[in-house]
């Protein structure tokens, strides 16, 4: 049996302002309206001997993750989730899944690793590689998958080789691992015909990953044993399993290669090539896209006259280009990234630089997702703020106050089921409700139909963060 585990939720910040804290690179939809996410689980799902996939991901995307699973996900697939409260890197988040399928599985199962941010073009080509890849786990190798590299690249990490382990299946003990090299060294690599680009891609007996990890990075282990030995059978049986905040808080903050594959001499190396693309910057973004005659890659209502090799993406407003060259054109609702190809790599600073500030840009959209649908702000400004709220069918907001502000709720299509105070209503469409300041309220939806409402927030202030909750409801999406 093969368990695919998707590692979910790195920042993307190469790719701001798409990707953000609160939706990262994962969630990108690419031009043929599938996510990233959506992809890595149908690339699991087309694996022979898979009957569940387990996803590890931070609570803040658990929803967003169901949401894009529930689009696409096949019938015959159980999906399990693990639950992290904040990111700590691959090493702990590997080792979690590990004790996960121990628990469960005990050594009667091979895991496959792999993120759920990057795009493989050659399906079969995947395949073939895994199932190399499942060979050598079965004589208790850590196995990772090396892309045979097209150009020199300083953005990815490189494997270079040692001595075969069977030459007809294109299979290499591994001598090191190198991080993202200058450009003098890459172009080494290259040369030397004897080096991988890392795919971060790993394929492991459970107990015999654990027994290099309680070698290698005993912590780690020690740590990751502890969280496991709180887990309560009844969540993992429902496939559902949140880590604890204190513990987890403890294990070190590490990547799986600086802890483990790096020091391990028990590690071996499927050479493939799949069209494998970690879609790592804009650049990436842009290869993906089909040309016009000027070398323009154009997404969205754009118009471009005298303007070549440019990557324009527009989403929704008209962008009217004249006389540029070689420029990065992202706009969303609240920013716009105009920069030069040659500092693709560089757009993570910008997006570090707005963090560190403290600039709202850096981690939400104007549209952010929740358990029960997702808002929009429309407008805001100094005492006020507007947003278009939408509830899912059969879904409920939390019963809850806010202290500093009161809200005005007009109903555009659907049938609010509204608690204000003690009283409750039903609101039709361009019916409305005053919620005051410090009142308990809460909004329902009981159709089957999508609620759509506008709310108008007025107060001194406005952060998301003035909310009392008292309860949750109909919060869950089902995946079937």
């Amino acid at each position: 049996m093969l368990l695919p585990v998707i590692i979910s939720g790195g920042s993307g910040e190469r790719l701001w302002p798409v990707s953000r804290a609160s939706f990262p690179k994962p969630f990108i939809t690419l031009s043929d309206g599938q996510s990233l996410l959506q992809k890595s689980f149908l690339r699991a799902c087309g694996l022979d001997g898979v009957s569940e996939i387990l996803t590890i991901t931070n609570s803040d995307y658990y929803y967003k993750t169901q949401i894009d699973y529930n689009k696409v996900v096949q019938s015959k697939i159980i999906t399990s989730f693990i639950l992290e409260p904040e990111a700590r890197n691959t090493a702990p988040a590997i080792a979690i899944a590990a004790q996960y399928a121990v628990n469960i599985y005990g050594n009667d199962i091979t895991l496959l690793i792999f993120p759920a941010d990057q795009l493989i073009e050659d399906q079969m080509a995947f395949c073939e590689a895994i199932e190399r890849a499942k060979k050598l786990a079965e004589k208790n190798y850590l196995v990772t998958l090396g892309i045979i590299p097209s150009r020199a690249e300083t953005g990815f990490g490189y494997i270079e080789l040692s001595e075969a382990i069977n030459d007809a299946d294109n299979t290499y003990l591994v001598k090191k691992f190198t991080e993202k090299p200058d450009m003098a060294t890459a172009s080494s690599y290259i040369a030397s015909k004897n080096h991988l680009w890392n795919a971060g891609i790993l394929c492991f007996k459970p107990q015999v990953f654990l027994d290099e990890l309680e070698k290698h990075a005993n912590d780690i282990f020690t740590t990751t044993t502890k969280i496991a030995n709180t887990w309560d059978s009844t969540l993992i049986a429902h496939g559902l399993v949140e880590l604890d905040r204190e513990l987890f808080a403890k294990v070190p903050n590490i990547s799986i290669d600086y802890a483990v594959m790096e020091k391990s001499s028990n590690v071996a190396v499927c050479t493939c090539d799949m069209g494998w693309n970690d879609v790592g910057s804009w650049n990436s973004i842009s290869d993906l896209m089909e040309p016009d005659n000027e070398s323009n890659r154009l997404s969205g209502d754009v118009y471009a006259y005298e303007t070549n090799n440019c990557l324009i993406q527009s989403n929704k407003r008209l962008i009217a280009a004249l006389g540029l060259q070689n420029l990065l054109v992202i706009d969303t609702p609240d920013a716009l990234l105009v920069a030069n190809r040659e500092y693709a790599q560089e757009i993570k600073q910008m997006a570090g630089k707005l963090k560190l500030d403290g600039h709202p840009a850096a981690k939400e959209h104007k549209t952010v997702f929740r358990p029960w649908g997702h808002y929009t702000i429309i407008e805001e400004g100094e005492g006020f703020k507007i947003k278009r709220i939408e509830v899912l069918p059969l879904k409920s907001i939390s019963l809850q106050k806010h202290e500093h502000r009161s809200e005005h709720w007009v109903v555009i299509s659907g049938i609010a089921k509204v608690q204000n105070g003690d009283e409750f209503s039903e609101l039709m469409p361009s019916q409305s409700t005053y919620i005051k300041a410090g009142q308990k309220h809460r909004l329902s939806n009981e159709n089957d139909t999508v609620l759509v409402l506008i709310e108008i927030q007025c107060g001194h202030y406005l952060g998301e963060d003035d909310i009392v909750r008292y309860d949750y409801v109909n919060q869950s999406v089902s995946i079937t």
